[in-house]
């Protein structure tokens, strides 16, 4: 029986995925990484582009996360209303 050069790799990468300490990073994914791309295809235009080739779509995808970026630490300084 013939394997993939990888095949290791996989299995490695698959055992440590379910490891019980990797896990909880797992579940954090939903929350903060796949949040992005979501809210970025959702609130940001990245669901669709009318801009062909490489160069155009970085550059649309870097000012898209950019702006984000921007967004985000806006809301990290941000203090809110000063109650009185």
């Amino acid at each position: 029986m013939t394997r993939h050069i990888w095949q290791a790799y996989v299995e490695e990468a698959d055992h440590l995925r379910t490891h019980q300490d990797v896990k909880p990073i797992y579940a954090k994914r939903k929350e903060t990484i796949e949040r992005v791309f979501a809210d970025a295809k959702e609130k940001h235009g990245m669901r669709w582009t009318t801009l062909r080739g490489l160069k155009k779509l970085s550059m649309q995808a870097m000012l898209t996360f950019a702006a984000i970026n921007l967004k985000k630490m806006a809301n990290w300084t941000w203090q809110g209303p000063k109650m009185a």
